[in-house]
């Protein structure tokens, strides 16, 4: 596309993905125009240890890159604004501030925001996401002894900051819609598990309850639930997802369907637009349909791919999807699409905070869950990428070894030459 060179590429969306983006079209040896568009003030950082290591007292902040890298690359950064419209005729962006800027080829990493509380008083000022640096430091003063934190939603978000807060000695209130813990991602066995270990730390979980309201009382958030209960707490976190940001698509004409709409190689219909991250739809060739996925390694993967298809000969992505959380010293990795109505067997024991869960598909498996496991599970995640038939029983014999199950798979499959 010679109008990369000629007008240059703009990049909207200055997190994770977008940063990984501009570091790989430079790494390609793209020399062309290049600018990041974000409503942040801040270059481009990492998200997971917003939840993590950041709630408990680190100060690391993990950039993508320092901010003196986009400088010394000739990377223009365009930071604090938020982009109002595209102009696909014109191939231009307007901005915010009044500025219009025009682009060869348009890459949106807009990502998400957090899904809001539906409830009234839910923008008390002690009500806090956590999905930027800002939210992360808004919270921490409060995070201490003797200080109650209500946690709305027992997704990964809102049980990995009960658990700094435990940590820190605050007292815990979860407050859960469902029957369980993560629902979402893990069968009923691990929720169950989850939520004995939040209990045993101190955690306080409301299941089936919901929040009608969030008044104030002198300063502080009265936490209003479902059956009449008031609970007066020092701050709130709201953790129950993220909606993608895709208005400026939307408006732009662009097709949207659970995300931007986009193909395997990342293109929307339109051939100088492009997406990637949180907010792409993307046909995977491995599921054979569109996916969505909101992770560090589809922020950082799928926008290195992308970004190399917008300025090289464009190739397939697709990746077995892998996600973590870590939750009062245990660590819980997730690889594969986890479905809701296929069996998995057990490597391990739950009881002891170390195991294995593999679900399968007849003889394939393709999904897992470890906990404690990561070496496993990263076997484990080959199999899947390999599409490999084992059967159900071998896999759960606790004698097989998967790094030898996986060394003769890879042997068999081998080309004869």
């Amino acid at each position: 596309m010679d109008d990369l060179l000629k007008e240059g590429i703009v990049v909207v969306g200055a997190g994770q993905a977008g940063g990984r983006a501009v570091e790989a079209m430079r790494a390609a040896g793209f020399t062309g125009s290049l600018t990041l568009v974000g409503e942040e003030v801040d270059p481009p950082y990492e998200r997971p240890s917003l939840s993590k290591e950041m709630l408990l007292g680190s100060d690391e902040v993990a950039w993508v890159r320092p901010r003196e890298w986009y400088e010394a690359e000739g990377v223009t950064l365009r930071l604090g604004v938020r982009v109002s419209a595209i102009d696909r005729a014109a191939r231009s962006l307007h901005l915010e501030d009044g500025s219009v800027l025009a682009y060869g080829a348009l890459l949106l990493a807009t990502g998400g925001r957090p899904r809001p509380l539906p409830v009234p008083g839910a923008d008390h000022p002690r009500c806090h996401p956590i999905r930027a640096l800002a939210d992360t430091r808004a919270l921490r003063p409060f995070l201490q002894p003797g200080a109650h934190l209500v946690v709305v939603g027992a997704g990964f978000i809102g049980l990995e900051a009960a658990s700094a807060a435990l940590k820190l000695g605050a007292r815990v209130t979860v407050i859960e819609a469902t029957a369980a813990v993560m629902a979402r991602c893990v069968p009923l066995e691990v929720g169950s598990f989850y939520a004995d270990l939040h209990a045993r730390h101190g955690a306080d979980i409301r299941f089936r309850t919901q929040v009608t309201a969030i008044e104030d009382a002198g300063g502080r958030p009265m936490v209003v639930l479902s059956g009449g209960e008031r609970l007066e707490a020092d701050a709130v976190v709201v953790g129950i997802g993220i909606v993608p940001n895709v208005e400026l698509a939307r408006d732009a004409g662009l097709s949207i369907e659970n995300g931007i709409v986009v193909d395997a190689f990342g293109r929307t219909e339109d051939p100088f637009i492009w997406a990637a991250g949180d907010v792409a739809s993307r046909f995977d060739p491995r599921y054979g349909r569109p996916v969505r996925l909101e992770s560090w390694q589809n922020a950082q993967n799928a926008a290195i791919a992308v970004a190399r298809n917008m300025i090289g000969n464009p190739v397939p992505y697709s990746e077995v999807p892998w996600f973590w959380s870590d939750q009062h010293g245990l660590n819980m990795q997730i690889c594969g699409m986890v479905s809701s109505d296929l069996p998995w067997i057990t490597r391990g024991s739950l009881a002891t905070g170390t195991a294995l869960l593999v679900q399968m598909d007849g003889d394939r498996p393709v999904a897992a869950i470890g906990m404690n496991a990561a070496r496993d599970l990263r076997i484990v995640k080959e199999l899947i990428a390999l599409d490999a038939a084992v059967p159900a029983g071998r896999l759960a014999d606790p004698a097989l070894k998967l790094n030898d199950l996986l060394r003769n798979l890879k042997r068999d499959l081998r080309p004869v030459a």
